[in-house]
């Protein structure tokens, strides 16, 4: 009787191992398929609008390297800005990406979210940059010439790069939770997705941004260096419509005491015409490309208190609202005709030399 119970207990334990390596292997295959699917979903939004990005910034790039006209430093900064957002196109579907778990190397795991996290702030710098280059020409154009920024442009470039490297290079010098307390439930912290394969099991393929960034650097970056940075862009752009403003009532002033008439011209109807258009285009610019990108970071700092930093909306948040935010330097490069001029006048030639082989081979 005792051998029978055992033999009976030895092969109900086996049958009990046999199913739950096949549930194990199940879920395996289950949250293969759902991260290979978010991955896809980030790459389908992401790889057109980078792609856009890289091509409109190398048109922007070809058209300042081939206008000497345009080699000074105002154009310098700007060019630092474009180089910048390249590298945040060709980084962009990495970034959301960041958001998910996957198995990967300890040293591996820093480089997919400091490298992107650098890129980042990087652009921002130089776009706080370009701005305020712009800002002090308008708002006091006798100093523009003697600032610190046109005196010494490499400092400033360094001033640009550096510090955005070495902030997002912190996490690589200690300040992260790679080593903290209960990371059992790493990879189990996405409610979207079940935990995926040895996680739990091997600790150091479990890479997750949590585990790279902890909350307090995460707040101290959104809330201590991305948000000021752009109300600070805001606050500049305002300043200049305002004193735009300004400048503008003082020409229709000067125009209607030279005239001595009370009613406005067609000039002083141009003029304001064409500061509602300014204004209009500031204001949609403003909402499209920066709007997106503040709904996405408030989005993403609640799924943080929630943990819920994997589900699909603030997928598709951070690939519109990084991606939108990347637009910013091309709407500022594509408005100006002088960049774009050289791309147009090589699309001429195409052209040209397209309809002239047309007519030969109709003529033959």
């Amino acid at each position: 009787m005792t051998r029978q119970f055992i033999k009976k207990g030895s092969c109900l334990l086996r049958c009990v191992q046999m199913r739950r390596s096949l549930l194990i292997s199940q879920v395996i295959d289950f949250n293969a398929h759902a991260l290979l699917s978010m991955e896809n979903l980030i790459y389908i939004i992401t790889v057109p609008l980078s792609t856009s990005i890289i091509l409109a910034n190398l048109v922007i790039i070809l058209g300042i390297s081939c206008n000497r006209q345009l080699h000074n430093t105002p154009n310098y900064f700007f060019l630092s800005l474009l180089v910048a957002d390249l590298c945040t196109g060709v980084a962009l579907p990495f970034i959301p990406l960041m958001g998910l778990n996957r198995e990967l190397s300890f040293g591996s795991c820093l480089v997919v979210h400091i490298f992107p996290n650098f890129l980042f702030l990087a652009f921002l710098s130089n776009l706080v940059m370009v701005h305020y280059e712009r800002y002090i020409c308008i708002v006091n154009p006798l100093h523009y010439n003697t600032l610190w920024m046109h005196r010494n442009f490499s400092l400033a470039l360094l001033i640009v790069w550096t510090p955005p490297l070495l902030f997002a290079s912190l996490p690589a010098f200690g300040w992260n939770n790679w080593s903290g307390p209960d990371w059992n439930n790493c990879c189990e912290s996405t409610q979207t997705l079940p935990p995926l394969s040895n996680c739990s099991a091997n600790l150091t393929s479990c890479c997750s941004y949590k585990r790279v960034f902890p909350n307090a650097f995460i707040y101290l970056e959104v809330y201590g260096l991305v948000l000021p940075a752009i109300l600070f862009i805001a606050g500049m752009t305002g300043r200049v419509l305002w004193i735009t403003r300004g400048q503008m009532k003082d020409i229709c002033r000067l125009h209607r005491s030279v005239e001595r008439g009370n009613q406005a011209s067609d000039q002083e109807q141009r003029l304001n015409l064409r500061y509602t258009r300014c204004v209009v285009a500031v204001s949609l610019t403003f909402l499209a490309c920066w709007v997106p990108y503040l709904i996405y970071m408030h989005v993403s700092i609640a799924f943080l208190i929630i943990d819920k930093g994997g589900s699909i909306t603030n997928i598709v948040l951070s690939c519109t609202g990084i991606g939108s935010m990347a637009v910013v330097p091309m709407v500022l490069g594509l408005a100006n005709k002088q960049y774009t001029q050289p791309a147009f006048k090589l699309l001429r030639k195409f052209r040209d030399r397209w309809r002239a082989r047309g007519s030969e081979e109709a003529a033959i």
